[in-house]
């Protein structure tokens, strides 16, 4: 036994050494956008080479992970169309998405007119039939993007029983977190998380509510994005609450989360809140707020969950109520975030909120506000946690910054060891 371990060590070491050594191989093994598309621009590697990758990865470990429900019998089609498009541009990838060629995996509660399911992890909505593709799946596809499938999800939101473990779903059974087995994945987004923290996917799209992109970005030691609410279209996506859904990316890396944010914000008139949301995109994108130094001149605030009364907030939200409770709840939870948070990010004239875990994820989520989480290391048994960097309404930018300058500074991510064989293209041609 200990000289097949040895063994599986040296031989993992190896592929690391060859992939370093022969430069015409293509590492999938934490792939990025930005090397895929360079990959794709020096001809080492197709759409439909990298679909294969996934669709590989996604067999082989779903049935111990159980964070796919389904894979897109259209992928590798959409791959085969991708690669045509990129081979008649030839050298000039300005005509091509920025999303070009990249497969994506959605939450199971985003909605895509194909031949996927959009269920919730449910049976009762199995065979169901979307009117339209969501907004935001409507932008994927613009930008180029490739739909690997559909990820698992607490089912209805963990709506269906409060008793329910965390990413347990019917049609999926419960997902495993992929670095303690025995570790909670989080948030009903875990399958998304799941499946980009184990190399199953390039990137992936979750939806939050209160703490289902932030918390299991910070359990699966991956980057969770969550844009202020009507920052991203709601259109086309199971609603929870309108007041506080959010759709975001979920990625292994921070510019990986903003070149997919960069693809799926804008104006929907499909959903109001993006009219009022529209006024914080910034000209160019949020690409230009990919800087090394962006920690520079910020003012950080170290969280105190006390100063901001959590327990107002969350009694708030809990409350069963008829419809004239309903409006004086939101006007009091609207009241605690202005005169909490709000007041105390403007008062002392900060940048971002930061703190260690998911704890800030019901402030953030019921003021609407933004946030976005990164790994910051792992306990003694291994277990993920993350740092998050909250703001006001809008500083998207600013939290880019942040946590990209924080990412890039400590690099603190590592895959989960037992998920981490490598593989190299000419096994996908």
């Amino acid at each position: 036994m200990a000289s097949l371990f040895s063994l599986s060590l040296l031989l993992l070491f190896l592929s690391f050494v060859t992939a370093a050594i022969d430069d015409s191989q293509f590492t999938f093994h934490e792939a990025t956008i930005e090397t895929i598309h360079l990959a794709f621009a020096q001809n080492r590697l197709t759409s439909r080479q990298l679909v294969h990758f996934y669709v590989d990865r996604v067999q082989t470990l779903n049935p111990s992970l159980r964070c796919v429900l389904e894979l897109n019998p259209d992928a590798l089609h959409q791959a085969d169309e991708a690669d045509r498009l990129r081979a008649a541009a030839g050298g000039d990838g300005t005509t091509l998405g920025h999303l070009h060629g990249i497969p994506v995996l959605l939450k199971d509660s985003i909605g895509t007119d194909d031949k996927l399911n959009t269920s919730a992890g449910s049976y009762a909505l199995l065979g169901a039939r979307v009117a339209r593709d969501a907004f935001v799946v409507e932008r994927l596809r613009s930008a180029g993007a490739v739909i690997l499938g559909k990820a698992s999800m607490s089912e209805w939101y963990s709506v269906r029983s409060f008793e329910m473990p965390s990413g347990w779903c019917a049609r999926g059974g419960e997902g495993l977190n992929p670095y303690v087995k025995s570790g909670d994945p989080c948030g009903s987004s875990s399958g998304s998380a799941i499946a980009v923290a184990a190399n199953m996917v390039a990137v992936s799209l979750g939806t939050e509510t209160d703490g289902s992109i932030i918390c299991p970005g910070d359990h699966n030691s991956v980057v969770g994005f969550k844009p202020t609410v009507g920052l991203t279209s709601r259109a086309g996506v199971i609603p929870l609450s309108p007041r506080q859904d959010s759709i975001g990316p979920i990625c292994r890396s921070v510019s990986d989360a903003v070149h997919v944010l960069d693809a799926i914000v804008g104006f929907d008139p499909r959903d109001e809140a993006t009219g009022e949301a529209a006024k914080f995109i910034p000209m160019g994108g949020y690409k230009q707020f990919l800087r090394e130094d962006g920690l520079k001149g910020k003012r950080l605030g170290i969280e105190k969950m006390e100063e901001y009364n959590q327990d107002g907030l969350i009694a708030a939200e809990m409350t069963n109520m008829l419809d004239e409770e309903v409006v004086e709840a939101e006007r009091r939870m609207k009241q605690l975030s202005e005169e909490g948070f709000e007041k105390l990010m403007k008062e002392n004239e900060l940048d971002a909120m930061v703190t260690l875990g998911a704890d800030a994820a019901t402030v953030l989520a019921i003021g609407g506000y933004p946030a976005l989480t990164v790994p910051a290391g792992y306990d003694d048994n291994g277990m993920p946690f993350g740092i998050c960097f909250g703001g006001l309404k809008g500083s998207e930018a600013k939290l880019i910054e942040t946590a990209y300058a924080f990412e890039q500074a400590t690099r603190m991510r590592k895959p989960p060891l037992s998920y981490s064989t490598e593989f190299h293209y000419p096994h996908y041609q």
